[in-house]
């Protein structure tokens, strides 16, 4: 196994924030897998970036009416802050619009080219008339032929997750216009992929068959079984990296094409920046290439990108591409269409120091060979039951307790108490299954020690024996110091904030991973180990409550028919809906009300009587525009003075999207006043 380690995480497209479908399916597995191979003392390049050239950006923007650039700009700083306030160490974080991707991208297609590695075809591809543009594939919705989904896009369905061509969807549209588009030639460079099957059946089908996951393993051999057919490489758009040949104005290569170089390009920025040479990650046989991706990217890191490197001529294969399925959030799929996402940001905010219960419940959850659901009450469990009361129970007990019988310093114990092979044992189950990127049974067997530690000191209860048997506790209190400062070096991958606040705790260093699995004092006897914190708090019902609500509006939301209508009010019952008295009236005199700007005095005639009521409408109409109005009024409410005025009623108005007010009048002008309305 190499010593180096070159650790991709795939480019989150900058049209949107991140959600924990992202996190738990990509991020933080990637992160766990770099920090564990840095704690292994391996060479590691762990690399990601913002994917700035993607159709959904573009689409973005003419809904925004703004420019590509301003919707990258704006989310590559939301989607980096969010890494980062999360804890995900990436050593470069770039971005595709960048200089030096840009030349590398460039560069890399020039050399495809001048090897004679694409062909040039004319095909005919869909352009929309009235916008006056050729229609990338996600440009172009239609009825998805393997599902029925009337909203497949063009080169995928989101239902049924099967890879399309627009040629194949029914009654394709054009999202810019609506307008059924029209087939017309154009000229392109393609990736002839077929010629690759061979190299790709020798390399994953018959050399990874035994070490890559079944869910990638499987998609990869059904696209081969099915053959595979030349893919275009550049595309008719006016956003993305231009086509570095003559007559070549108005395209850019496809996103998928320099998207995967942007691992390389983002590589060379941070080897420049640490006086490394970038060719000994990406082209030596020395260094393991692996691609943290979700289970839509499969096709594109395992078929495409390889293709790619390998029609290139340098670059060495990955060793394995760790696909994760999706995540599900309340039993739903997550959207950001409609808004049903738990967006990092916002749950940095709401939970401030939190973080890593979000790392920890997230990787609990992990959808590694299928999908799974996270619920906000399957969270707080997590955290109360395990976090707080499993592994922060032990950590403080711990840590209580040697400064009540011991001034905060570790105490004299047996080095070779047969409960220390238990820190060793952990160490190197978390690291066999890391290894083997199983990072639920890793975080199991994390817990599990912690598990073992309480166990352990329920067990010795030194509480009790510090009275008749003093080194029996001092022993105790010994071994579970060993377990606690195991459990601050274990957990690092998993909770690095957690991890620095118990190192800072127990007063020690980070180790080597090597050390936990082998020595069995981790912290020496006369030790002195900081004052004790909590490391994790509990987390109550009306917490989770106003987050579960978060998601309860954006469900009602979704149903609006006008985005702009206000919740519903209360409920009421048909008894309360009785007592209302709804009429018919008009307003015969109007006249302004003194120092009152917003407020019209009119008398009304009710057909029950003639009556005044004061009504802040004298910013949407004047006197004269309201005299001899048809309204509607509350009859029965009861009376009340503004401005010393009594008024007795309350006309019925709505505001129109301008702010103005508009009344609410019958259909028919010639309804008689005083008619009841309900």
């Amino acid at each position: 196994m190499s010593n180096r380690k070159m650790i991709t995480a795939a480019l989150p497209y900058a049209n949107g924030p991140v959600h924990i479908g992202h996190l738990a399916g990509v991020y933080i597995p990637a992160d766990v897998y770099a920090r564990f191979q840095r704690r292994l003392g391996k060479d590691v390049a762990f690399i990601c970036g913002s994917d700035e050239h993607g159709i959904p950006i573009t689409i973005r923007a003419k809904k925004e009416g703004v420019t590509p650039q301003d919707i990258v700009d704006k989310y590559h700083d939301i989607i980096k802050k969010s890494f980062s306030d999360l804890g995900i160490s990436f050593d470069e974080y770039s971005r595709t619009t960048s200089k030096n991707h840009y030349e590398t991208s460039q560069d890399f297609f020039k050399v495809l080219y001048e090897k004679g590695k694409f062909t040039e075809e004319m095909s005919e591809q869909y352009f929309d008339e009235q916008a006056g543009e050729f229609l990338a594939d996600r440009y172009i919705v239609g009825t998805c032929p393997n599902c029925g989904n009337e909203n497949a896009y063009g080169d995928q369905c989101e239902k049924c997750g099967s890879t399309l061509s627009p040629s194949e969807l029914i009654n394709p549209k054009s999202m810019l216009s609506g307008n059924v588009p029209i087939l017309k030639e154009t000229k392109n460079w393609y990736l002839p992929l077929n010629e690759y099957e061979d190299f790709l059946n020798e390399w994953i089908i018959e050399g990874h068959k035994d070490d890559w996951k079944p869910n990638v393993y499987g998609q990869v051999k059904s696209w081969l079984n099915d053959g595979l057919k030349p893919r275009a490489m550049t595309r008719d758009l006016n956003w993305g990296v231009p086509v570095p040949l003559p007559g070549a104005e108005g395209k850019v290569l496809y996103v998928w094409f320099d998207a995967p170089i942007g691992y390389i390009s983002f590589t060379k920025e941070w080897a420049e920046k640490n006086g490394k040479d970038w060719k000994d990650y990406w082209q030596s046989e020395e260094s393991d290439l692996v691609h943290f991706i979700g289970k839509d990217n499969i096709v594109f890191h395992c078929i495409i990108f390889p293709s790619m490197m390998k029609a290139h001529g340098d670059y060495v294969m990955p060793k394995n591409v760790p696909a994760f399925e999706f995540l599900n959030l309340e039993n739903d799929k997550i959207s950001t269409s409609r808004n049903w996402a738990v967006w990092a940001h916002e749950y940095v905010e709401d939970f401030p120091g939190q973080q890593d219960v979000l790392r920890y419940a997230l990787l609990s959850s992990a959808p590694e060979t299928k999908d799974n659901n996270f619920t906000w009450k399957d969270f707080q469990t997590k955290n109360n039951s395990e976090l707080v009361g499993i592994f922060g129970n032990f950590i403080n007990r711990v840590a209580v307790l040697i400064h009540k019988y011991y001034d905060g310093i570790v105490p004299q114990g047996d080095v070779h108490a047969p409960e220390l092979q238990e820190i060793n044992k952990s160490a190197k189950e978390i690291a066999g299954f890391l290894e083997n990127y199983e990072f639920r049974n890793s975080l199991t067997a994390l817990m599990n020690l912690a598990r073992f530690g309480n166990q352990y000191l329920q067990t010795e209860e030194p509480w009790k024996t510090i009275k008749d048997s003093p080194e029996k506790a001092a022993n105790s209190l010994f071994v579970g110091a060993q377990i606690a400062v195991a459990l601050a070096q274990l957990c690092e991958p998993f909770m690095p904030f957690s991890s620095e606040k118990l190192l800072n705790m127990f007063n020690v260093q980070k180790a080597e991973w090597s050390d936990v699995e082998t020595k069995s004092v981790l912290i020496e006897t006369g030790h002195q180990i900081n004052t004790s914190s909590l490391l994790f708090s509990k987390i109550e019902d009306d917490v989770i409550e106003a987050q579960i609500q978060k998601l309860e509006n954006t469900k009602q939301n979704n149903k609006k028919t006008n985005p702009n209508a206000n919740p519903m009010k209360d409920e009421i019952t048909f008894d309360d809906f009785t007592k209302i008295d709804l009429r018919t009236a008009t307003i015969l005199e109007a006249e302004k009300v003194e120092k009152a700007d917003k407020l019209l005095k009119l008398t009304v005639d009710t057909g029950v009587d003639v009556r005044t009521v004061v009504s802040g409408i004298a910013e949407s109409f004047t006197p004269e525009e309201v005299i001899g109005k048809q309204v509607m009024i509350l009859l029965n409410l009861a009376p009340r003075k503004i401005r010393g005025i009594e008024s007795q009623g309350m006309l019925l108005l709505t505001t129109k999207p301008d702010g103005k007010l508009s009344f609410v009048t019958p259909d028919d002008s010639n309804v008689e006043n005083g008619i009841e309305i309900g």
